[in-house]
């Protein structure tokens, strides 16, 4: 027993390396989405600024769609009921995240009052800038001395 203790504190001292390799997924998706933004909502002067103004609501309107599509949408609900009776009902939405990579494809008005933005995200994009910062690695090798 105590030569099987001794031997265990020693496996401690014993040297190894560990040989790493990139995971890379097998297929990248490529998503898309479409963001809308009425032009006379808009604040501005005069219908120019209107316009641009509609411009980045759309845009802002379609990054939030990608968000929704890559990280899921946040849902919080609340129901009290009083004597069997529902007294209130509640239901809140949001998206967070941090979108990489996406490209304007097309924007441009539809009819007199909207604006329209569309983007696409090309996930194989978003992988490489992810290896430029986190580098994800698996286990290759481990060789004991």
């Amino acid at each position: 027993m105590a030569s099987g203790i001794l031997l265990s504190g020693c496996s401690s001292f014993i040297d190894k390396q560990v040989e790493w390799e990139v995971v890379e997924p097998e297929s990248y998706p490529v998503l898309t989405a479409v963001g809308y933004a009425p032009i006379a909502k808009q604040r501005g002067n005069n219908d120019s600024e209107k316009s641009l103004m509609a411009m980045r609501a759309s845009k802002l309107d379609a990054y939030r769609e990608l968000a929704e599509q890559v990280y899921g949408q946040r849902l919080e609900g609340n129901q009290s009921v009083a004597s069997l009776v529902m007294q209130n009902s509640t239901l809140k939405a949001s998206v967070e995240g941090v979108i990489r990579g996406a490209e304007v494809i097309k924007s441009y008005p539809v009819g007199n009052d909207t604006y329209v933005t569309e983007l696409t995200l090309d996930m194989r994009k978003v992988y490489d800038i992810y290896l430029t910062t986190a580098k994800p690695k698996r286990i290759k090798k481990v060789t004991y001395y």
